[in-house]
């Protein structure tokens, strides 16, 4: 086999051409073009060194998807409001990064419905569209609200899983391509059933915060030549090593014939990979 690189991996870049999902893997100084790679043997192999993704000092073991202990109990960006946006707090005061709240949190954010494996409410930055719906595995997405700051999208969100999920199941993301969904009908059924707590929020926070759209939804296509007809995850901890065929990427999966490896979960290990 060929090495292809070594180093430290982030979770892979993503963007969207013609309606098609497209994949650079950061691996140490250079990036993998892995999209080129779908049909190739790889070969993934875990050294055990991990780094953390924010101060890149060595770690033992991976907190939040690539920080060690000491940044993932005192950045801002491991909080568990960033998991729940409801729970936001910094306008109490008591975010543990002031600064990064203002320039991650209090911007526009974008409240949307999207066709993962099923429906699904989510939110994201407006600047991380569609980076977010890529990362996510959604084949559909349209957005329905555009809110002040995360805080109220959180808010919004909230509303809206009482009556839809708001959780992916990565399995069934991973096993099949989702039937089309008509997500336009579906956001004026909900905004029906959600109208009164809608209008409690526009009211506490004003109808500039709070912005219903009408736009169209984005459809993203994914690389997969085959599906599996069972999810197994390579777990490079218990066994360093991944190898198969790759046969499609989706989300932050790559897709072997052997099995699928989330390589967002990975972000700071140390890996070689060969083709």
């Amino acid at each position: 086999m060929a090495e292809l690189g070594q180093g430290v991996i982030a979770k892979m870049r993503t963007r969207l051409e013609g309606g098609l999902a497209q994949y650079q893997l950061p691996l140490g100084d250079t990036e993998v073009d892995m999209s080129s790679l779908i049909g190739s043997v790889l070969k993934i192999e875990f050294g055990g060194a991990i780094h953390c993704v924010h101060c890149q000092r060595k770690t033992k073991k991976s907190f939040s998807q690539g920080y060690c202990y000491p940044c993932f109990q005192k950045l801002a960006q491991c909080d568990s409001c960033i998991v729940s946006p409801e729970k936001c707090h910094y306008f109490v005061g008591t975010c543990r990064e002031p600064a990064w709240g203002e320039e991650h949190c209090l911007r526009d954010h974008i409240v949307y419905l999207s066709n993962t494996s099923a429906l699904k409410v989510g939110i994201t930055r407006g600047t991380q569209v569609p980076t977010r719906w890529i990362d996510q595995g959604a084949v559909q997405a349209l957005p329905i609200f555009r809110v002040s700051n995360r805080l109220q999208s959180g808010l919004v969100e909230t509303v809206f899983k009482a009556h839809v999920a708001d959780k992916t199941s990565w399995q069934a993301m991973l096993k099949a391509e989702p039937e089309p969904m008509n997500l336009a009908a579906e956001r004026d059924r909900l905004v029906a059933v959600c109208q009164a707590e809608l209008d409690t929020l526009v009211e506490q926070f004003g109808g500039q915060s709070i912005q219903a759209l009408q736009e169209s939804a984005t459809d993203i296509r994914f690389q997969v030549e085959q599906y599996p007809e069972k999810v197994k995850a390579f777990n490079l901890d218990k066994l360093p090593l991944a190898e198969g065929t790759l046969v499609g990427i989706k989300g932050q999966y790559l897709i072997f014939d052997t099995g699928v490896i989330n390589m967002r979960k990975y972000g700071g290990y140390e890996l070689r990979l060969s083709a």
